[in-house]
Parts: C-alpha cells; structure tokens; sequence
C-alpha cells in the first residue's frame, strides 16, 4: 500500500501543475482559469488566476444542485446546552443566503471584512458561509481573547461589521461577549457600522442603541442573496496569527486555492467520502472555528467534499467526564475525529485504562487524526492501543491552512511512527536546511522548510503587508519558505517536528506569542525587565512560565506581585494563554551584547541540562535562576 503513497506524490512531483488542474475539477468554476500557477502574479505568485468561483457555492449550492438536498451537512453537539440540531445542506444553504441577505442590507459587499467573535455555534459557521457568499473577507476572532486582542484585530482588519454572540459557555460558568466587545471598540481606532448579535438564551445582551440589532430577526427579515462571484486570488478570510514580535500576523487565504487544496484534502488524508443521496461519511474536528483547524476542517473542507461535520460545544473532559469525545462518536457516528494531543492528555490523565471509551460503540470510528503541535509518543502509543485503529499525526500551520504532512488514509497508510508527523504531502517538497540554506543529511536536526512556490491553499501574503510576508516567510531561505519549526527528515521521508525556532508557545494546540505577554508584564509597574519561556505541561503540552526582575527599590511581596502579573496577562490576552505562573529572580543570563538567554532557562525550567554560551556575561545567574525555579517546584 505504501507504494500508492509514492506514486501520487511521485506523480506530483514529476507534473504539479497537471496534479493540481486534476484536483480543481472536484471544484465548480463560474469561468475558467487562465493558468494553474502564475509566479508573475501577486507578490509571490498566484493559483488558478483568471478563474472565479464562490466558496460557498461549492460548499452548500452545487451538492443541493446535484441531489444532495437532504444530506446532513453539519450536526451541532451542544455538551454546554445539552441539545443537539442538524442542518441539511439544503437548510444550511437557505440560511446562508438569508443571513448573507441581512449582511448585504447592511452595507456589506465584496471585499468589505466582517470581524466574528463567537462561541461554538452553528451561526458562527452561517456567518462566515454568509460572508463567503457575498464575496466579502471575514476575520474569526477566537471568543476566549480577551479585549485588547480583540482591538487589535479589528483595527486590522477594519470591518464594516461585526457579528458576535450574547456569550459562551463554559463548564461552571458563562461569559459574557458584550462586555468584552464593549471594551474593545472602546479601545479601537476603526469604528464599524454596527454590531449583529446572537443572543443566547444563558446570557442575552441588552443591546447598544444605534449600534447592535439581533442576529436572528434580521436573519429573518432578509431576503435571500445570491453567490456572488469573486476571483480565485481575491481572499476568503483574514485569520490573525500571533508574530514573533508580539504583533498579530494577518494571514490571508484566497478562494481558489483554497477551495480546491482543502476539498482534495478529504479523500487524499482523511478518507471521507460523501455517499449516494442522503448518506454520507461523519467527520468531527473537535477544535474551535475560531483557529485555523475550525476554519479549515469543521467548516470548509468538509462542507467542499460533500460529507458531514459536527460542531461540538464542550470540553474533551468536564463536560461532564472524561468519556465525552467517545459519546460523541457514537451517537453521531463519527469515521473520522480529529483533535489535539492535549485533548487526549486531558483524558488520558482521568481515564488512563479507558473504561469511559470501552462503554461507547466506536464501530464506525476508523481513524484518529492529531495536529496543533507534535503529539508525544506515549499519549499516541496510548490512544492507538485502547481504539485499536489508526492514529495519525498531521503537521501544518495557520499559514499553509492544510497539512504539510500526514499519513494518509485515501493513499494507504505510511507506517505509523510515534512523534513524527508522517510524510509530506503531495505539493509539499520539505527539507531541513542548516543556518547557510543547505539540505541536512536524512535524520539531522536543522530548520525545516517548504520549497516554493507553496502548494494552493497556502497563505499568498500578510493582509496588507507584503513585505511582512516576505520577511517572516522567505528571505532566511532564498527559494524556501521558513516554518519556523526545528525538525528532521529521516532516510524514509518521514518528517520529526522538534520545535520552534522562535519564540511562539504552544498551549493546548494554541500557538501564542511569548513576546505579547512579555510585553503585559513588562507594563506592571513594579517591573524592569522579564522573559516568557515555554515549560513542558503533561496536558497542554507546553505552558508559558515568566521570570520577572524587579526594579531597584520595590519592596513588595512577591507573591502578591506574581498574582498580579497573572492577573494581568489573564485581563490582556485572556485565559487562553493558560499562563499561572510567574517567579521574581535578581536577575536575567544575558550574553554580552545583551540578548536574554531565553532557550537555556528553557532547557533549565524543562530538567534538562542547559547549553551555556561562551558569552554568557555572569555564569553565577544561571545557579540564582535554578534556585529559584527549585524553590517554585
């Protein structure tokens, strides 16, 4: 079977254009392309240029077209409201032409950006189907960031709207949006015209007099509207990113590319399959349409391919047990689950022996797929001994928008490897490259990186920052794009994601940027100068520890000050950021030049033993450090 493999991405590497233009015809163009790719168009080349098509279309229209009305098209799993409903493509489409309608009433068109910051609800996928519809770009803000993130991404991206919810619900508690919508428009230059809000029945808001209205009567009101066609380079959505700098990162996605990457990706990977009539092949992506994986998998690539997805609003334990994940799956079917290695640590630490898994049905449940960060060996030898199915590990980003690799159910599986991420994938040429751009030898540690041009479906540029683009993306490696991850190739293909080789954390899947909370406790008052580093969490895979210096005279107690730091960041960035601890040391290891010497107090607060440079300043800080993260425990 692993021949299969070799010869697809063989034929992909011999002809990627005719690879590409076999893909596309899954997809329903309203006029035909000129060429596959152009690298003399956009800043760094284009796909499909000439063609135009629209998203949601192919997404709803085209399969209740051909007949596939009455399939299911997305089932939500409400854990928090203890309900579930189901849409039909047909009725799925009807209220995506009605709130896009109520959109367009409003003022939006083409090109216009649509800011939405909601919980894990079907109207949260309406809103971004609705805004596909009209040709208009939106902008997903996860509804766990806190105020300022939110400003800043609205100041980003500048929307002619925002569409949010009354609330989310959380295990033991609600939390109110309004207020925090409040706070942020309140902190935000660009002012929108105004505010569609869901209300929901846990915590409805009172509306802002000439500026909110309520999502549902003016989804009500409206008059359908019809797909408007759009360019296949012309983008789909804006999804903020943290920088290295702290600074969100506005990556952009195009419809054309997209399009036909994402739904080539669901046979090719994942193996699913839309049936005859009604039936269909169940996948569930339990992630958040917030992130990339909400958009690509919960909501796009499955809804391109003609298949089912679950929209799932609960926690992996909690809501109410460790035996949740496994309840879904039986009662809606699932073939495919995808999700994060933190979910299954979450689950593993309270279901080790899996009693809670052995009382659902998982018949149907043929793989387990994993991304968001590298999964540990141990949780996935776990998980693949309990289901007895295959466990497969994907690697990719915000920016690529699909995985960079995997293995690979519609192929024949590569072998399963704890730790790696599988093999490339086709329209993917990965290699790990030393600091001068030269190829590592098979099993060598270097910068992993994808030669250009990036396949479709990849990010083309920053919103509105080109140069930005080439910056973080290109000019380290002339001809390569940089991932930014450390990783290896070994003699077989299979690619060893390692870690980063900047400064981005990974929580729970979440990638977040150590310099952006740097810069909440730098604001304290009683700071002088700090350093977020990454330490190892048995659950979320890596949580954020901050390292404080005082300034000279401060004569506080220090734990009084590290609650208020926690505080902060929890206020500023949002509890997503999961950061809980932060400890006061005399000082930070600096090289001579200055630089803090953040990777060697990782290796230090992680147990292993730290590299020191040969220009470190003071050797004796590093023994101050240690003593204080001993005494922290």
């Amino acid at each position: 079977m692993e021949s299969t493999y070799a010869a697809r991405y063989a034929g992909w590497r011999t002809d990627p254009e005719r690879f590409w233009a076999e893909a596309a015809r899954s997809i329903d163009w309203i006029a035909p392309y000129e060429r596959v790719f152009d690298p003399q168009r956009g800043p760094f080349g284009s796909w499909f240029p000439g063609g135009r098509l629209n998203t949601a279309a192919n997404c709803l229209d085209r399969h209740v077209a051909k007949g596939a009305g009455e399939r299911i098209a997305l089932i939500w799993d409400s854990a928090m409201e203890g309900r579930v409903t189901r849409h039909t493509y047909r009725e799925l489409r009807d209220r995506v032409a009605k709130f896009a309608g109520a959109l367009a009433a409003r003022g939006v068109a083409k090109g216009d950006r649509v800011v939405i910051y909601m919980p894990m609800v079907p109207e949260a996928a309406i809103a971004m189907l609705a805004c596909a519809r009209l040709g208009a770009v939106h902008s997903v803000v996860f509804g766990g960031f806190a105020a300022p993130e939110l400003a800043s991404r609205i100041d980003g991206a500048k929307p002619k709207l925002i569409v949010a919810a009354s609330c989310g619900l959380e295990p033991g508690r609600v939390v109110d949006y309004t207020p925090i919508l409040d706070a942020a428009l309140g902190r935000a230059s660009h002012r929108p015209d105004g505010c569609l809000i869901f209300q929901r029945p846990a915590a409805p808001a009172a509306l802002v007099a000439g500026r909110d209205e309520d999502y549902l009567q003016a989804e009500a009101e409206a008059a359908p509207h019809d797909p408007v066609p759009v360019a296949a380079t012309d983008p789909l959505y804006i999804l903020y990113t943290s920088g290295t700098t702290g600074r969100p990162k506005g990556i952009v996605r195009d419809n054309g590319g997209h399009a036909v990457a994402l739904a080539a990706s669901i046979p090719l990977i994942y193996d699913a399959h839309p049936g005859e009539g009604a039936a269909s092949d169940v996948m569930w992506t339990a992630s958040d349409v917030g992130w990339v994986v909400g958009h690509s998998y919960i909501v796009y690539a499955p809804l391109l391919a003609g298949v089912t997805s679950v929209m799932y609003e609960g926690k992996p334990v909690g809501t109410p047990d460790a035996g949740a994940f496994w309840r879904v799956c039986n009662a809606h079917g699932v073939k495919t689950l995808f999700t994060a290695p933190t979910a299954l640590r979450a689950i593993k630490q309270q279901d080790p022996d899996g009693k809670l898994l052995k009382a659902h049905d998982l018949s149907r449940l043929e793989a387990l797929f994993l991304a968001g960060e590298r999964c540990d060996p141990p949780t996935a030898e776990w998980i693949a001994a309990l289901l007895g199915k295959p466990v497969i590990d994907n690697w990719w980003q915000t920016e690529t928008g699909w995985p960079i690799t995997a293995r690979f159910r519609g192929l024949g599986l590569t072998p399963f490897k704890p730790g790696s991420g599988g093999r490339a994938c086709p329209g993917y040429d990965v290699q790990a490259l030393d600091a001068e751009g030269g190829a590592m030898t098979p099993g060598e540690v270097g910068a992993l990186a994808i030669k250009l041009p990036l396949p479709p479906g990849c990010a083309p540029t920053l919103w509105q920052d080109d140069e930005g683009y080439r910056r973080a993306y290109l000019d380290a490696f002339p001809g390569w794009y940089r991932t930014g991850d450390a990783g290896m190739v070994d003699a077989d293909g299979d690619v060893w994601v390692m870690g980063r080789t900047d400064d981005i954390i990974n929580v729970a899947g979440h990638r977040l940027s150590t310099g952006a909370m740097e810069e909440v406790l730098a604001a304290h008052r009683d700071v002088a100068e700090c350093a977020v580093i990454a330490r190892h969490d048995p659950v979320k895979g890596e949580v954020p520890l901050g390292l404080v210096v005082l300034k000279s005279g401060v004569d506080r107690d220090e734990a009084a000050i590290a609650g208020e730091l926690v505080a902060l960041v929890r206020e500023r960035i949002g509890p997503v950021a999961a950061f809980k601890t932060a400890i006061v040391v005399p000082r930070l290891p600096k090289t001579r030049s200055g630089k803090i010497l953040r990777a060697t107090m990782k290796q230090m607060a992680n147990g292993t033993a730290p590299v020191v440079p040969p220009t470190i300043e003071d050797v004796s800080v590093l023994d101050q450090i240690a003593t204080r993260l001993a005494g922290q425990g």
